[in-house]
């Protein structure tokens, strides 16, 4: 790292903060004024948690009265942290931690000890429309997470993923308040950049609405020789008027990432000691570029009091090109290791589409909310790949202490065509659902019950040419449809107008993805094939508080999935075959609790018990065994203290995670790790505006650790962020 540059960027940043801070403190006005303006902007910055959502097929409701565990994040938290992805955000919360995929820059999340892809995180409703891999989190109000399995809710999703949760992302909208923010910022060592946020409402009766947004910042990270790139526009279009409410949402997001550091494949039996906590291992010509233009329309018409017809149609056009790296590390002691690259060009081409009706009926004691709809989604997925391994898949010398700069591998094997990628598979996936939740005793009990028939149709493309099978590249290769029922049923007990007691018995259904080229960096001898859609199934129980300001929930879950695994081929020697061969249960406990615990006080905080273990394994191997990447418990609290009187607020955050195992064997473990936080921000008034100055330091001790293992073919390990410093400004121009 360039600690001069870092040191100059520092200084800059404080000098210009200071400068347009400096007005504040002559402003002549009256002081009863800017103490007005001082609250409100206090009040409005507030980061906080919103107990309710969207649940798919049950529209938007409140926590206490659902089956289910849902908590949303709200804008004001996304701008105090400044973070550059959505994994930044999802730290706030107890229950999920974030990883990478192979080599790249692709987060994913494990939430009660299942992965969640980049892929399967939905943007109001819809699977496969949000930018993949990586996704800025400014434009969006709130990201949502719902604890569980959702197949009924929200669909299966096309990814496979999501067994044990989902993320939904609402993009931002026109407000009943014009809003003109303007926010530059600073992120160690070099990353600079800044963003705009503008809302209208227009009409008569302000029935026609307008949200702009743009986000530009590129530099090095805080990891050495680690750069990063967003640049994000954002429009939002809506109508609302008497019955009839129409919305259009627009998004552009191109990010390029170059140097990664990525997680490092242990080759030994034993976990390597953890390099300086901003060391990069990568080579100087890996990196990912993503472009991303997409975009929601949505309808929704009230066509009696009690009674709404709704539809939304969403499509992505993306694309990613990028070198990716990894090192399998051969020596514990030494770090002496092999590196290996892959370069992968790749297009997504999706559409999804939701209809549905919402009724609401009262008689007899009884009311019921009928929900019956329809949705569907198409994906077509166009790739290749150049396993850069060198002759003999021998890669290349390197070390984790010490990283050799090498020059690119030369191919060792090459997939599909390069220069313009073909189709290597097609997904579609349609769904019917119907519900009804009958509400008893005054709306003190809450029956839910539904159904969703699902269908999954997969076809795979061959990506090179096969002689002796006679196989062209691009030829079909695997098709398959195949159908389910996953039904759900839950119950709300309100014994007292703040405690909801709670159950729910829901299944996940996934169509598992195609078998790999490789696992566990063996060659897959079936790879390409497709396997018939798999179901998981989760009984929970639970409770929620809400009293004077204080939400809490507890719940209890077991989830059984079938779990993809790789075994020793016995025709082809030193290959693996790839399939469902064994299960995987979870069970655990959740605690979550947020609010304001006194004026000006306020918690973000839980915690999370998971017991993952493997079952029916091919011979018993490795059979009750703790799931690798699955820590044994996770902590985290936020504290936000709002100095009375002064328009200063601190800030303060501890993350901590429990051992995991790095290995099916459970031979190799990551011990526990605690992380850090620390913030302030201070409202000033300039010229009658609000200005909010917001300053942070990420991993205070700059404690190196290896984050995560979750992996699912062989010990991967990520490691943590070092101290991380964070500077904005934001001024509020209407």
């Amino acid at each position: 790292m360039n600690h001069n540059r870092m040191r100059i960027a520092l200084g800059l940043s404080a000098a210009s903060v200071l400068a347009v801070a400096a007005p504040a403190f002559a402003q002549d006005g009256p002081a009863s004024s800017d103490d007005e303006i001082i609250v409100t902007a206090q009040r409005e910055n507030r980061s906080e948690v919103s107990r309710g959502g969207s649940l798919g097929a049950l529209g938007d409701k409140a926590a206490e009265d659902v089956p289910f565990a849902i908590k949303s994040y709200n804008a004001a938290l996304i701008l105090n942290q400044q973070p550059q992805t959505l994994g930044q955000v999802l730290e706030n919360d107890p229950s999920v931690r974030t990883t990478y995929g192979f080599g790249n820059a692709a987060e994913q999340f494990v939430i009660r000890g299942f992965s969640l892809a980049g892929d399967d995180v939905g943007l109001d409703g819809l699977y496969g429309i949000a930018p993949r891999q990586l996704i800025a989190p400014e434009l969006y109000s709130s990201v949502q997470v719902l604890n569980g399995a959702s197949a009924f809710l929200n669909g299966a999703a096309p990814g496979g993923s999501g067994l044990g949760g989902s993320v939904n992302l609402i993009p931002k909208r026109a407000g009943n308040d014009p809003l003109t923010r303007v926010t530059l910022n600073y992120t160690s060592s070099a990353h600079i950049g800044g963003s705009f946020d503008w809302s209208r409402r227009m009409g008569d009766n302000g029935e026609w609405g307008v949200r702009l947004n743009g986000v530009a910042r590129r530099g090095d990270v805080s990891i050495d020789d680690e750069f990063r790139s967003t640049y994000t526009l954002g429009g939002a279009f809506d109508y609302d008027s008497g019955p009839l409410r129409l919305s259009l949402d627009l998004g552009f997001q191109r990010v390029r990432v170059a140097g990664l550091r990525h997680k490092v494949t242990v080759g030994t039996n034993a976990i390597p000691r953890v390099p300086k906590a901003d060391a990069n291992y990568s080579q100087p010509w890996t990196y990912t570029d993503l472009r991303d233009v997409f975009g929601v329309a949505k309808i929704e018409y009230d066509v009696a009091d009690n009674a709404m017809l709704y539809a939304s149609f969403g499509a992505r056009d993306g694309m990613e090109d990028g070198i990716y790296g990894g090192i399998t590390v051969l020596n514990a002691t030494t770090g002496a290791a092999t590196g290996n690259a892959l370069y992968v060009p790749r297009t997504d081409n999706n559409e999804a589409a939701q209809a549905g009706m919402r009724v609401k009926l009262e008689g007899g004691g009884l009311t019921h909310e009928i929900n019956v709809g329809a949705s569907i989604t198409w994906q077509v997925n166009r790739n290749a790949y150049d396993f850069l391994y060198g002759p003999g898949f021998a890669g290349f010398a390197t070390n984790l202490y010490d990283t050799v700069e090498a020059p690119i591998p030369a191919s060792a094997l090459v997939g599909g065509d390069l220069n313009d990628p073909f189709p290597v598979s097609r997904t579609s996936l349609w769904s019917v659902f119907a519900s009804d939740t009958i509400g008893l005793w005054e709306d003190r009990i809450f029956v839910t019950a539904g159904l969703r028939l699902q269908s999954i149709t997969q076809k795979s493309y061959a990506y090179s040419d096969n002689i002796l099978a006679g196989i062209v590249a691009g030829d079909r290769i695997g098709e398959y449809e195949d159908s389910g029922v996953t039904p759900v049923f839950g119950i709300v007990f309100k014994p007292i107008p703040f405690i909801s007691l709670y159950a729910n018995r829901m299944q996940g259904f996934e169509a598992p993805a195609p078998a790999p080229t490789t696992a566990g960096g063996l060659p897959v001898v079936n790879a390409g094939e497709l396997f018939s859609p798999a179901k998981s199934t989760q009984y929970e129980a639970g409770a929620k508080f809400a009293y004077a300001g204080i939400n809490a929930s507890l719940a209890v879950f077991q989830i059984d999935r079938p779990r993809p695994s790789a075994v020793a081929s016995t025709t082809v020697p030193g290959s693996v075959v790839y399939g469902l061969f064994g299960e995987q249960r979870n069970k655990g406990i959740e605690l979550s609790i947020d609010g304001q615990l006194a004026e000006g006080l306020r918690l973000i905080a839980g915690g999370s018990i998971v017991d993952a273990r493997l079952r029916r394994t091919q011979g018993g191997v490795n059979q009750g065994n703790r799931v690798p990447g699955v820590p044994k418990y996770t902590v985290n609290a936020n504290v936000e203290w709002d100095v009375l009187d002064t328009g200063l607020t601190l800030t303060g955050r501890v993350v901590h995670t429990g051992e995991q195992a790095a290995n099916d064997a459970n031979t190799l473990h990551l011990p526990s790790w605690t992380r850090f936080d620390l913030g302030a921000r201070y409202v000033a008034v300039v010229g009658g505006k609000p200005l909010t100055l917001r300053a942070g330091v990420d991993n205070v001790a700059n404690k190196r650790y290896w984050a995560s293992a979750f992996d699912a073919f062989r010990p991967d390990l990520l490691q943590g962020a070092p101290r991380t410093f964070k500077l904005s400004a934001s001024i509020d121009l209407q």
